[in-house]
């Protein structure tokens, strides 16, 4: 390939934003673009593509883009140092001055991967939660139309249960349409003043009878702190820490008290949610914010759970630019902390 048209080809493929590799008739790179560089380090200009890029399944497809004239595509998986899908497509291009060239457009398919992998496991999990109180209630329906059509006790009985299993799809339904619309507008930070020492009293008085029921006291300090926010989001993200800390954080005399603080750290509103409860193993941590994933999955559902609580606090505090923070040890409780930017002046 002449200068002048190497020179011509390199300044194209550095303007471009994905990652492309010319490769000359010997299988050597003629050029590489920055992109193509982040992606694969080793690649330099006059040096075999195999020495760079040590893909079987990238290199088959260049030779086959070579024998066809026509353009390939390639899909491969590399394990090493991390997992990461990668696409290739090769097509021939003959240069101004007669050299046969190879075009390579590269893509990290990764993320892409990724959300694809949620989107299915969202889609299968949302199904799952709803097919067995579905299942249930359809059982309960062919039985009072049948065998219990005339068991009064039966029909009472049954009616409790499917009221029970209705409101939990209810209340999975209702998560699931939050979870979409918070995520719908993650991108525009709220900017309402609210109260949070507003928000921690209501808090309180609302969810003290719940607290009450399962043996437990709830005990808060709060000091003025006003947010830009959302108040309805804020407020249901309190709501689900406390709450989950009751639910979850009783056990026995020891574990039956919640705590909630309210601080102001520099320009940060810190609110903090302790229970002295069994605590959360540490490989569980990292996912708990994750859709449907369940420490205990059978407690969960005992309690009425939805597996959405914290991945809707998670969405919620990102939204508002703020932190969500968990720590725990197994027979001592956990700690949930939500931090935030505090309304400027």
């Amino acid at each position: 390939m002449v200068s002048r048209d190497r020179l011509i080809a390199e300044g194209l493929i550095d303007a471009l934003p994905e990652g492309v590799v010319l490769v000359d008739a010997a299988d050597r790179v003629v050029a590489v673009n920055p992109p193509a560089l982040a992606l694969f380090p080793r690649l330099r200009p006059d040096m075999l593509l195999a020495r760079g890029l040590r893909a079987p399944d990238a290199l088959d497809c260049v030779a086959r883009a070579r024998a066809s004239g026509r353009q390939e595509r390639a899909i491969w998986l590399e394990r090493v140092p991390v997992e990461r899908y990668f696409e290739l497509s090769a097509a021939p291009w003959t240069a101004s001055g007669g050299a046969r060239l190879i075009v390579l457009s590269l893509r990290d398919l990764t993320e892409t991967r990724r959300v694809e992998r949620m989107r299915v496991d969202f889609v299968a999990n949302a199904s799952h939660e709803l097919r067995t109180p579905l299942a249930s209630l359809l059982g309960f329906v062919e039985t009072l139309q049948g065998p219990a059509r005339e068991d009064a006790a039966a029909r009472d009985r049954f009616l409790t249960i499917m009221g029970e299993q209705a409101r939990r799809m209810t209340r999975l339904v209702d998560d699931l349409l939050s979870l979409s619309r918070i995520e719908q507008h993650l991108h525009l930070a709220p900017q309402t003043p609210v109260d949070m020492a507003g928000i921690v009293r209501h808090v309180v008085d609302t969810l003290t009878p719940l607290a009450q029921e399962s043996g437990a006291t709830i005990e808060a300090q709060t000091e003025t702190a006003v947010v830009p926010g959302d108040r309805d989001e804020l407020l249901r993200v309190a709501e689900n820490l406390v709450e989950n800390a009751i639910k979850y954080g009783v056990e026995g005399e020891r574990s039956s008290r919640v705590e909630i603080s309210l601080r102001v750290r520099g320009r940060q509103c810190v609110l903090m949610v302790r229970d002295h409860g069994p605590g959360v193993a540490p490989e569980h941590l990292p996912r708990l914010t994750e859709r449907f994933y369940r420490a205990d999955a059978g407690l969960s559902r005992a309690k009425g759970g939805t597996g959405l609580g914290l991945a809707i606090v998670k969405h919620i505090v990102a939204r508002h630019r703020g932190r969500l923070a968990i720590e725990s040890t197994l027979g001592e409780g956990s700690t949930f902390t939500v931090s935030l930017p505090l309304l400027p002046g």
